[in-house]
């Protein structure tokens, strides 16, 4: 416990969160494909399953920069512990990040009555790291809040997600991403998720 107090005193003040996104209007949704404006598509068999009926999208970048995974690794050299309480610091305010953007999104979207769907990230089953990173990334420079990709399509700083939400008035809003995530059967998680 004295240890994650640490972590989250001292990580806290490390944590520069930014957040990159664009709202484009749908054109059209045929087959495994989502054309938008701006001559943009996305395109997935998840995508198409989950935004059929989406008038719009939000294609998000989420970061808590690289301050707080540079103080982290450097911790671990001395105190392993110490340095993975920090780098689970890290990984929760990612994710924080990205639902209270998520949250944000809903705000917006009922203001017109609308309703947005679940978020779907790269690497997920059935769109894969590189095609998604590669489709999200033409559309959103991710590098504009200082997030590179490798050549693997890796984010760097690794404490960054990145995701597409549909919206509309008819969308659904139907499961959770945790069904599609490529390491549902192995997530050590999934029984705190299933009891959000």
């Amino acid at each position: 416990m004295d240890i994650a107090e640490r972590a989250l005193a001292e990580g806290s003040r490390l944590i520069e969160p930014k957040v990159l996104y664009e709202r484009l209007r749908v054109r059209s949704i045929r087959h495994k494909r989502i054309s938008l404006e701006g001559g943009f598509d996305l395109q997935g068999c998840i995508l198409v399953q989950h935004m059929a009926s989406a008038e719009e999208v939000v294609i998000a970048y989420c970061t808590i920069g690289e301050r707080l995974e540079a103080y982290s690794s450097e911790a671990m050299k001395d105190d392993l512990v110490f340095g993975l309480a920090l780098d689970g610091l890290g990984s929760a305010a990612a994710e924080e990040l990205g639902n209270a953007f998520c949250e944000y999104v809903d705000q917006q979207a009922a203001k017109k009555a609308w309703l947005t769907g679940i978020p779907l990230g790269p690497g997920m089953i059935g769109w894969s790291v590189e095609e998604g990173q590669k489709q999200l990334s033409a559309i959103v420079d991710p590098r504009r809040i200082g997030v590179n990709l490798t050549n693997r399509y890796v984010m760097l700083p690794r404490k960054s997600i990145s995701f597409v939400l549909g919206i509309g008035s008819q969308i659904a809003n139907v499961g959770s991403t945790c069904e599609f995530c490529s390491m549902k059967d192995t997530c050590r998680y999934r029984d705190h998720y299933a009891k959000l």
